[in-house]
Order: C-alpha cells, then sequence, then structure tokens
C-alpha cells in the first residue's frame, strides 16, 4: 500500500518534470528560429558559423545578430516571461480568471507613468528618445512605468476593498484604464504632430528597440521581479483558498498584497516601459499553463508560465518580423491576434474558470 501511494505521488512529479522540459526545448527551437528568421535572409550554417566560427562567418551577419536579433530574441524571452508572471498574480490576488495587467489598468498606468516622464523632459515618448537619455533615462523610464502602474493598482485594490464582486472589480479597472488613457490623451492634444506620431507608434510596441545597455538594466529588473515571484509562490498559493481562510491560517494579508502589487508593478512597468503597451499576454499564459499542467499550485505554475510567456513571445516575435520581408508588424496587434482565440479555445474547453480560484 506504501509502495502504492509513493508510486502515484512519483509519477504527476514525472509528468510535470517532462512538460516543463518540452517548453524548454520548444523555448530554445524558438529563439534560435527568431535569431535565424529576420528582413535579412540567413541559413542554418551562416548562424552557425556567426557562434562557432566567429573567422569565417560574414561579418555582416554578425553584427545583424549580435547588434539586433539577439537583443531583440532576449528582449522577446523577457517580456513574455515578465508579463506572464504578472498576469499570474493578479489573477490570483483577485481571484479573477480575466484579470490582467492590460485589463485592470496597469499596463495603462505604467504608459502615463512614461509619458509623464516624457512631457517633463520634452522629447516624444519613443525608444529612440529614451536611448537618447542614457543609462539614467533608462533607469528613469523604469521608475516611472513602475510608479504608474503601482499607483493604478493601489486604486484598484483600495476599491477591491469595499467590492468584492468580480464583474465589478474587471469595469473599475476598465474604468480606471480609460482615465489614464484621457490623461494622456489631454497631453497628445497640446503636443506637436511629430510627438503624437511618435507616441501612437510606441503604443504599438516594439522588441527591437532595447540597447544592449538597457537590456542589462532590463533583465536585472525583470530577473529580480520573477525571483521575487518564487519567493512568494506559498504565500500565493494560500491567496488562492480565499482572503478570510489566508487571514485564519495566519498569513498577513495586508503584507502579502503589497507585496504582489510592487513585484507586479515592477515586471508590468519595467517591459511597458521599454517595449511599450503589450497587451493579452498576460491573461492569456496563465490560463494556458493552468490547462497544459492541469495544477493551481504555483510552484509549478510561475517557472511554467515564464517558459510558456517567453514562448508565446517569441512566435509573436517571429511572425511580425514577416519573414523574408522588409516589414515589421506591431507587436501588440500580434499578441492581441494570438491571445484572444487561446482565451477563448480555453474558455470553450474548461467552461468554468473560476473552478481554478
Amino acid at each position: 500500500m506504501d509502495k502504492l501511494s509513493s508510486h502515484t505521488e512519483i509519477k504527476p512529479q514525472k509528468l510535470q518534470s517532462a512538460q516543463l522540459l518540452i517548453l524548454i526545448l520548444l523555448g530554445v527551437l524558438l529563439a534560435l528560429l527568431d535569431i535565424r528568421l529576420g528582413s535579412v535572409s540567413m541559413s542554418l550554417m551562416d548562424v552557425y558559423k556567426v557562434f562557432f566560427v566567429p573567422e569565417s562567418a560574414n561579418e555582416a551577419y554578425s553584427a545583424i545578430i549580435y547588434k539586433i536579433r539577439i537583443p531583440r530574441t532576449v528582449t522577446a524571452i523577457l517580456a513574455g516571461a515578465a508579463l506572464s508572471v504578472a498576469g499570474l498574480q493578479m489573477q490570483t490576488l483577485f481571484r479573477n480568471p480575466l484579470a490582467g495587467p492590460s485589463v485592470l489598468g496597469i499596463t495603462a498606468g505604467a504608459s502615463l507613468g512614461v509619458a509623464a516622464v516624457m512631457l517633463v523632459t520634452g522629447a516624444s515618448t519613443t525608444l529612440f528618445s529614451i536611448r537618447q537619455l542614457g543609462l539614467g533615462g533608462s533607469t528613469l523610464i523604469i521608475l516611472a512605468a513602475i510608479a504608474g502602474a503601482a499607483a493604478v493598482l493601489v486604486i484598484i485594490m483600495a476599491i477591491a476593498l469595499k467590492i468584492r464582486d468580480n464583474v465589478v472589480m474587471l469595469i473599475v479597472g476598465l474604468m480606471v484604464a480609460n482615465i489614464t488613457i484621457a490623461v494622456v490623451s489631454i497631453w497628445q492634444y497640446f503636443s506637436e504632430p511629430e510627438q503624437i506620431q511618435e507616441y501612437i507608434l510606441w503604443t504599438f510596441g516594439s522588441l527591437s528597440g532595447v540597447t544592449n545597455d538597457q537590456l542589462t538594466i532590463l533583465a536585472i529588473v525583470v530577473l529580480t521581479g520573477i525571483f521575487l515571484t518564487f519567493l512568494l509562490s506559498k504565500t500565493l498559493n494560500v491567496l488562492l483558498l480565499g482572503e478570510d481562510y489566508a487571514a485564519s491560517m495566519g498569513l498577513n494579508t495586508r503584507w502579502a498584497k503589497t507585496s504582489v502589487i510592487l513585484v507586479t508593478s515592477l515586471l508590468t512597468g519595467a517591459i511597458t516601459g521599454f517595449c511599450g503597451p503589450i497587451g493579452f499576454v498576460g491573461i492569456a499564459v496563465p490560463h494556458l499553463t493552468r490547462s497544459y499542467l492541469n495544477t493551481s499550485d504555483h510552484r509549478l505554475l510561475i517557472p511554467a508560465s515564464v517558459l510558456t510567456g517567453a514562448i508565446l513571445m517569441l512566435l509573436c516575435d517571429i511572425i511580425a518580423q514577416v519573414p523574408g520581408s522588409a516589414t515589421v508588424l506591431p507587436v501588440n496587434a500580434i499578441t492581441a491576434i494570438i491571445g484572444s482565440p487561446i482565451v477563448i479555445w480555453i474558455i470553450a474547453k474548461r467552461r468554468n474558470l473560476k473552478s481554478a480560484f
């Protein structure tokens, strides 16, 4: 009997480990594909020479890969991982299957923070203008985006203390997002036409405007946020049982909520600051991960969400690059086209998303 029980416990662990391994292999494959594909066509042998036989590699190919494609690929991985983990925390905190950085207005708050910095500096809100500010400007952009995201999330949390209805909270989140968008619109009204055009281009989302120096800062912030999320995995599991039950188990719910708010704002603000407001990834990936692993344990969901988010973002970037063409589509549009059907499919498959909360 003991042997049977131990066998049934080990089998799911082996299965979940195999599932995570599949995600890792798929992520590596897509990362290599993302590096190879683009407006300039390269063969696998050309990419191989750049990495392993640099003395015989084409200099132009080496410059393209190291200065453009690798930073873009790493940015896609970081963006997908950060937004997915942020969405997972939001859905757990609100116990709402449709919660996410974009739906609850957190992304809009981060955008407002970036817009406020650019308004003060008198520059347009673009990755080019951020690059011109140097590392100090990069840090300022991240801090402003994090502050904007945190401000919106604190407002939503304050309202959530009085309103427990999930549907009402979604409506509140949309209204807060509309207010922040309205404030930015007022700023646009008094801006120059060139600034308006540049800001609109920024809102489309881009993964190719982050320099190597900025990528270092972005990686440090995102990896720190993901590490802190790992530390909160047990806290998130307890919150999943309900706030009252969590308090009865001795959890300081106010500390837990504050921690989740700070980490979510850190992740969302950093990505929005450099890549623009990217939607749907934070909503779709947590559901996709739960459906794939068939678990609600955050100790597994967090690493799986990191991998799944990176995979989805790499796929979106490959499509956005339109391989073999000089055209680059807005990544925000691609994430919406891919993310929305995923959410619809999961809703149709599971029928009751609230069963996971």
